[in-house]
């Protein structure tokens, strides 16, 4: 009975650290650009957007189109990097787990 009790006190300090790292990601901030940096989305780590940058030479209409192309670039570049940001974080609690290979966190 004594390793259960182990095994369940273990699960219970990975479920405290998943909970800090997810509370973590919202303040993780990162930044996705496009057109070299005529466009920049600041997202967190989460994907919540917290702000979009234009340059002001693409507020003419005629750039209407090459806009809309560069802003959906720099939410789709802001999204992988929160991704990449998030699986970091995740990362480094699953880092000490004796877990199988594949097994990924949170269950």
């Amino acid at each position: 009975m004594n390793n259960f009790d182990e095994i369940m006190k273990a699960a219970q300090n990975v479920q405290a650290e998943l909970a800090k790292a997810q509370a973590n990601l919202e303040t993780i901030e990162v930044e996705g650009v496009a057109g070299g940096g005529l466009v920049k989305v600041r997202a967190t780590a989460k994907g919540t957007i917290n702000g979009v940058e234009i340059d002001d030479s693409l507020l003419a209409p005629s750039e209407k189109q090459m806009l809309e192309d560069l802003i959906a670039a720099a939410l789709n570049d802001a999204r992988a990097k929160a991704d990449a940001a998030s699986q970091q974080e995740m990362g480094k609690i699953s880092a000490g787990l004796p877990l199988p290979p594949g097994f990924k966190l949170p269950f």
